[in-house]
């Protein structure tokens, strides 16, 4: 039986995922043994047949979904096989299930339910009634008459109307429970139900205007719109339902067989069964798809843009004066080297009440001419317009860059645990500043002290799922640390643990190790680490670099596996026949490859592929912006309806989905990228709200 389920589970994922049978088996079992996503993606092409890591992981979700509907058809098998219901072409329809919700629609008439309508008639002895009311065979008769034998003198049923009543409760239970039908109202419901949203006080000005006399297509309602909804619900602003245009018709034809005495006793029943039974049962259903698509889809969204922002270029050799703005308390400012050792601090005084500027600009040159600073980073936050203008006036004329930098987590950072172990003598200001400064220096290196949601590159990260939308997150930084490799000497823990094998508690390890014994000159010394054993060294290895070591290779994405093949490349230097090399040495092809291009390239950072940084916007404030303006700026965020650009100004312009391309654009992801720098052109300006229209498409 376990073994035809998995050969049902691999035929779905070969046919799901355009795979050959051999690849399916292979990939299940690399994850089967242990063996991380990234180690698999990198390390194991041959067996995989390439598949990147987004899809493996979406390969692996999907079958552990398989896996899990396999359980629960065993286990509702067995229930109902332990009431001694289960016929054949039950166990039938279960078996060849391929979603959870037809199993469940399948088990649910078998399901123990808390007392009901139905069931209460049922102890009162009305299911004859009621198979004689469904056998629809009696043409003559009093419907009344028939019923007076099956009453309940001293209970619920104590005349013929009331046992009427009872034993049509039990067919609206019985209709409802019909696994089909519900199968059928379901696609009905998707296909032709609107999603009805109100105000909950029509008098009331909220954020959700839009929304008070608001309907749509449950079909085609966007995500952004449904999430929009259902924030407004939670707050007590919206009152939101799901209608369809049903009509009790479409159950008559299913259920009456021809005239009799019963006749409009069961339209009363399926009409009841519908609207008391099935319908709010299918609203629920389908409020609850559609926030599984939207969120779904949101998680998707948001885990995409924080790889690319991770994936940004860091800025080498920056001497970065970094600059935390705020008002009463005054703008933090933090200096660090080119390896973001903290070499000064202060506080400053640019922005209201005080507006210091000369004196904030004798700060910034005094420790720009002491530390031979070269860039100025200044967040993105509260006074960061006057800080702008104040810091665009003291490097006119001198060959100090700025730019400005999202901020985002900088504050859950300071605050933390961690950063208080990391400076315990600090403010937690003067860490948010640092923070900031490297942020430019070594965006990946600073970002992984962040909760990945406090990051704030995506939508409504709040109203998500919590536990999905950490693992597609962390799944995401795992795929950029392993991507981009780790320098094993300088690494902190928390880049450290999102090393393929290497977990939280090793990652400290390592740490403790290197603060112990010095710097690592070999990989093979991890394995002296507490708690880093054979199959941890095996997931991790290739992916921690170690520059000036022993062996050359450590420096290298090669794994230690491999580098008897690599040195044998090394040896014969050119080589003509990458194939019949392969063959010869019994590697893989792929492996081959990667050999290759890592030795030709030892210690290349992928992230030096990515758009450089956007240093000095010529716009400071929306009075500088005119509408047909063209600005060169950084996407920020992509969100379902567009995406915002960083052009200088305090607030993000948005370029909407239908203003990214000439052509048509489904999602905006399909042109832009978090980091990107883009061309934008002016195409409305909102003083009032400081919001800023731009489009990506001149004229």
């Amino acid at each position: 039986m376990q073994n035809e389920a998995q050969s049902s589970i691999n035929a779905l994922l070969a046919a799901e995922f355009k795979l050959s049978a051999a690849q399916v088996e292979a990939t299940a079992g690399l994850i089967a043994d242990g063996n991380t996503i990234p180690f698999i993606a990198r390390y194991r092409k041959e067996a995989t047949g390439g598949i990147d890591d987004v899809t493996l992981r979406d390969f692996d979700e999907r079958l552990t979904y398989l896996k899990n509907l396999e359980a629960r058809k065993t286990e509702v098998l067995r229930l109902i096989e332990e009431q001694g219901k289960l016929t054949p072409e039950l166990q039938a329809e279960i078996e060849k299930a391929v979603v959870l919700q037809r199993v469940e629609d399948l088990y649910k008439p078998f399901k123990k339910k808390r007392a009901t309508r139905a069931s209460k008639a049922r102890d009162a002895g009305l299911e004859p009634l009621a198979q004689l009311i469904w056998a629809q065979e009696l043409t003559t008769g009093d419907p009344l008459a028939l019923a007076e034998a099956y009453i309940d003198a001293d209970g619920a049923f104590p005349d013929a109307s009331a046992a009427l009543s009872g034993a049509c409760d039990i067919l609206a239970e019985l209709v409802a429970d019909d696994a089909d039908l519900t199968a059928l109202l379901r696609e009905f419901t998707r296909k032709n139900g609107a999603v009805v949203a109100e105000a909950a006080d029509d008098g009331e000005k909220t954020v959700y205007e839009l929304y008070y006399h608001f309907r749509e297509s449950a079909a085609r309602i966007p995500n952004h719109r449904i999430l929009a909804i259902n924030r407004g619900e939670s707050e007590g602003k919206l009152k939101v339902r799901v209608d369809t245009p049903f009509e009790p018709a479409m159950l008559e034809r299913r259920y009456l067989k021809k005239p009799c005495i019963f006749t409009d006793l069961l339209k009363a029943a399926l009409a009841d069964s519908y609207k008391r039974l099935i319908a709010p049962s299918l609203e629920r259903e389908t409020r609850r798809e559609l926030t599984e698509r939207a969120q779904t889809e949101a998680i998707k969204v948001f885990a995409k843009n924080t790889e690319n922002l991770l994936s940004a270029r860091p800025v080498k050799n920056a001497r970065v004066i970094a600059i935390d703005p705020g008002y009463r308390t005054g703008c933090k400012v933090a200096v660090l080297d080119e390896t973001g050792k903290l070499l000064d601090y202060a506080t400053v005084y640019p922005t209201p009440p005080r507006s210091d500027a000369a004196g904030t600009r004798r700060v910034l040159d005094g420790f720009a001419k002491k530390h031979n600073i070269n860039v100025i980073v200044i967040g993105n936050g509260t006074g960061s317009r006057e800080t702008e203008e104040c810091v665009a006036e003291f490097v006119s004329g001198t060959p100090i860059q700025y730019t400005i930098v999202n901020e985002a987590g900088a504050s859950v950072y300071s605050a933390s645990k961690l950063a208080s172990e990391e400076y315990p003598d600090l403010d937690v200001t003067t860490r948010g500043a640092m923070s900031l400064g490297r942020r430019l220096q070594d965006p990946l290196a600073e970002l992984v002290k962040i909760p990945p949601k406090s990051i704030g590159v995506g939508q409504y990260q709040h109203d998500l799922n919590q536990t999905a939308l950490e693992t597609a997150l962390a799944a995401s930084v795992e795929n950029v640390v392993n991507r981009v490799g780790v320098d094993l000497n300088t690494a902190s823990p928390s880049l450290l643990s999102y090393v393929a094998g290497i977990g939280a508690s090793v990652a400290k390890n390592i740490v403790a190790y290197r603060e112990a014994n010095g710097a690592f000159t070999g990989r093979s010394q991890l394995k002296k680490v507490p708690k880093l054993g054979d199959k941890a060294f095996g997931q991790c290895a290739g992916f921690l670099r170690i520059r000036g070591g022993k062996e050359a290779l450590d420096n290298t994405g090669v794994h230690p596996e491999s580098y008897a093949v690599a040195r044998e490349v090394i040896r014969r230097g050119e080589i003509a026949d990458v194939p019949a090399l392969a063959q010869e040495l019994g590697v893989g092809l792929p492996t081959l490859r990667d050999i290759i291009a890592e030795i030709g390239k030892p210690g290349r950072d992928p992230r030096d592929d990515a758009p450089p940084v956007v240093f000095s916007k010529s716009a400071k404030t929306l009075d500088d912006l005119s509408v047909g303006m063209e600005l060169t700026g950084t996407v920020r965020n992509v969100v379902d309806f567009g995406a915002f650009v960083d052009i200088g100004v305090k607030n993000d312009g948005l370029v909407h989905v239908s203003k990214l391309a000439k052509r048509f654009v489904r999602h905006p992801s399909e042109v832009v990228a978090v980091g990107d720098t883009v061309k934008v052109w002016v195409t409305n300006i909102d003083r009032e709200r400081g919001k800023v229209g731009l489009s990506m498409v001149s004229g």
